[in-house]
C-alpha cells in the first residue's frame, strides 16, 4: 500500500478482468427471465452501494489520518520553537548546547518529512535518537546541579519536544489496514463480476468493463495515496519547520 501507482495498475488489471469474467460465465447460461433479472439488479444496487459505502468510508479514514500528521507536523515545530526560547532560563554554557543541538535537531526533523530513500531514513533515525540523547543530557545536567521550577520549565519543554516526536512517528504509522484494503477489493471484485454477467450486448461489456474498473481504481489509488505518507504525490510539506528552521538562523 506505499506504491499507489502499483495500486491503480494492478486494480484496473483486476476489475476489469473480473468484468469480463462475469460476461464470460454470462454467455455461458441461457437468458433470463424478467423476474430473475428484477432480483438480479436489486442485488447488484445493493452490492454497489455497499461498495460506495465502504469507499467513501475509507477515504474518510485517509483524510483523517493525513490531516493527522499535519497536526503532530504543527505541534512538533511549536514544541521544537518554545524549548529554543526556554533554552534562555538555562546557564549560558548549556542554553548555547541547547540551541546548537535544537538547530540539528530541526534539520533531522525536516529531512523525516522530505526524504523518501529507506536508506536514508534509517540514518535520519539513528541521528535522531542520538540528538534527543544528548538534547536531554543538555536539560537533565543544570535541573540536577541547580534544580528550580525555571529551570524545570525547560526540562518539561524538552520532555513536550521528545513526545511530539513520538507522536508524529505513531502517526506515520496509523495506516488503514491491509485487511481493509482487502475485503474492499474482494467487493470491488464482486460488483465487477456481476456487472459483467448483466451485460448481454459486446459493446455493453466493453463499457462496463473499461468504465467502472478504472473509476474504482483511480478512487483506490487516491485512498492509497492520501494514506501513505510517503509515496505518491500527495505528502505532508513541513512548513511549520521550514520557518522555523529560517527563524532559528
Amino acid at each position: 500500500m506505499g506504491h499507489p501507482l502499483f495500486v491503480l495498475v494492478a486494480s484496473i488489471g483486476l476489475l476489469s478482468g473480473s468484468a469480463w469474467a462475469g460476461a464470460s460465465i454470462s454467455r455461458k447460461r441461457p437468458p433470463a427471465n424478467g423476474e430473475w433479472r428484477e432480483d438480479f439488479g436489486v442485488v447488484l444496487a445493493a452490492t454497489l452501494t455497499l461498495l460506495g459505502l465502504i469507499i467513501g468510508f475509507s477515504f474518510s479514514m485517509a483524510i483523517s489520518r493525513y490531516d493527522q500528521r499535519k497536526n503532530f507536523e504543527e505541534a512538533e515545530a511549536n514544541a521544537i520553537g518554545t524549548e529554543y526560547l526556554r533554552a534562555d532560563l538555562l546557564p549560558a554554557a548549556d542554553a548555547a548546547q541547547t540551541r546548537a543541538l535544537l538547530k540539528r535537531y530541526i534539520d533531522q526533523r525536516v529531512l523525516f518529512y522530505v526524504t523518501r530513500d529507506e536508506r536514508q531514513l534509517r540514518q535520519i533515525r539513528t541521528q535522531t535518537d542520538q540528538l534527543q540523547t544528548a538534547l536531554w543530557r543538555a536539560v537533565k545536567a543544570p535541573a540536577s546541579a541547580q534544580p528550580s521550577p525555571v529551570v524545570a520549565l525547560a526540562v518539561a519543554g524538552m520532555n513536550d519536544v521528545l513526545n511530539a516526536q513520538g507522536y508524529t512517528q505513531a502517526a506515520w504509522w496509523n495506516r488503514i489496514p491491509i485487511a481493509a484494503w482487502g475485503l474492499m477489493g474482494l467487493i470491488a471484485v464482486f460488483c465487477n463480476v456481476m456487472i459483467g454477467y448483466g451485460a448481454r450486448t459486446f459493446e455493453s461489456i466493453s463499457v462496463v468493463s473499461l468504465v467502472l474498473p478504472i473509476v474504482l481504481s483511480i478512487a483506490f489509488f487516491l485512498i492509497a495515496d492520501i494514506d501513505s505518507p510517503r509515496g505518491g504525490i500527495i505528502h505532508v510539506v513541513p512548513q511549520n519547520l521550514l520557518s522555523l528552521a529560517e527563524s532559528v538562523r
